[in-house]
């Protein structure tokens, strides 16, 4: 039996960066699961369950981290956190919305 974490790389697709509100929606989505999760880059890695400890990597736009789960749901854990990543914690469609603005008749 492997007991070797999980790992898969995400990216901060947000055009903020993992700020106060992805960052609730990160650990309020890890706390959901059993396993142990981190997250980071570099030597620093957090854990996913703790919003604090998210908010000190400084993860802005383009950031890759480094993320793994260890336990029983360890791949529900890492498939769910990588799509919340992907869907850029849903202000990839507010951004498109806020670059839109109407054009004033001459």
């Amino acid at each position: 039996m492997n007991t070797s974490p999980l790992t898969r790389i995400v990216v901060v697709k947000n055009p903020q960066g993992l700020h106060a509100r992805p960052a609730d929606m990160l650990v309020r989505l890890a706390s959901q699961f059993e396993s142990a999760i981190k997250i980071g880059k570099g030597n620093e890695h957090v854990d996913c369950k703790s919003i604090l400890s998210l908010l000190t990597l400084g993860a802005s736009h383009g950031t890759e981290l480094a993320l793994s789960a260890d336990g029983k749901d360890a791949q529900a854990a890492i498939q769910a956190i990588a799509e919340l990543f992907d869907s850029g914690f849903d202000e990839l469609a507010n951004t498109v919305e806020e670059d839109v603005r109407p054009v004033a008749d001459p």
